[in-house]
């Protein structure tokens, strides 16, 4: 089922010193994605958003950066044969991942405020150091300290991320565990409806131009499964995006619908992986 998105448009908060721009803590940094089978993984997003994938060697297990247009996107894995700490198969899927000044720090006061680490803090090579968590309300995110790589590259054109946002049953929890464990600024969007137990409430991490993921009560929308981070990518026509990915092999999981942001999509990838897309030259005047 498919639910409102914030600004398609996100401007990540920086600061600048020197030639070196680095994202304040809890603005969205990075994103990767999982796969188990690459080849037919690049054939897919290289046809529906035009990336370029770009081997990183044997050293590296062949993990992938993806560039748009040349400017970077996220990361590719192959976590074929991978089992996580339960012991099951990694599955395919988008990973998000918050900028943060001291990763091992973090990762510590997440655990203090009921999180869960996947993947302890670790150092990977001079571009950075990361970890991944699952938040007291069972969603995973990634928390990245940039070294080298900042990370991706906001453009605002089609092919680029646009937005990203948590779906979650259990929003208080959420607003209070992101606030404290990554300095979120959550700003209410727009008005709350009548007092009762259909509320809808969005809230951005910043306001404006300055806001660079969302926060969704999704309680009584969409099912617990469906829960967790989601991110968006530009497209300029929703059609010939959604004539690409059908005959690529993906699906569509819910929509069009339309909103001032831009006319959104669920898509799955032929291995099943979930995201979103925006045309944002589509938006409409109204909610």
């Amino acid at each position: 089922m498919g639910a409102p998105a914030g600004p398609a448009a996100p401007a990540a908060r920086t600061t600048t010193t020197g030639a070196t721009t680095t994202r304040s803590t809890g603005t969205s940094a990075w994103l990767d994605l999982s796969t188990t089978d690459t080849a037919r993984t690049v054939q897919f997003y290289g046809g529906v958003f035009g990336w370029q994938f770009e081997d990183l060697g044997e050293g590296f297990g062949h993990d992938h950066l993806i560039r748009s247009g040349g400017a970077l996107v996220g990361g590719l894995m192959n976590v074929a044969g991978m089992t996580g700490p339960a012991g099951d198969a990694l599955p395919p899927e988008w990973g998000v991942y918050l900028s943060v000044d001291d990763a091992d720090a973090r990762t510590a006061r997440a655990q203090e405020a009921g999180a869960a680490v996947i993947v302890p803090p670790d150092a990977i090579s001079e571009t950075g150091r990361m970890a991944i968590i699952q938040d007291p309300t069972g969603a995973g995110i990634g928390l990245w300290q940039a070294g080298t790589l900042d990370g991706y590259e906001f453009t605002g054109r089609p092919g680029s991320p646009v937005w990203f946002e948590l779906m979650t049953h259990r929003y208080d929890d959420a607003a209070a565990f992101y606030t404290a464990v990554s300095d979120a600024e959550l700003v209410p969007m727009g008005e709350e409806m009548d007092e009762g137990e259909d509320d809808f409430r969005y809230a951005t991490n910043g306001s404006g131009e300055s806001a660079s993921w969302g926060l969704c009560d999704a309680a009584g929308m969409m099912p617990e499964e469906a829960m967790g981070w989601r991110v968006y990518f530009g497209v300029e026509s929703t059609e010939q995006a959604l004539a690409k990915v059908r005959e690529l092999g993906g699906s569509v999981l819910d929509g069009p619908i339309d909103s001032p942001f831009g006319r959104i999509t669920t898509i799955a990838d032929p291995e099943g992986a979930s995201f979103q897309i925006s045309a944002m030259s589509e938006a409409t005047t109204e909610g």
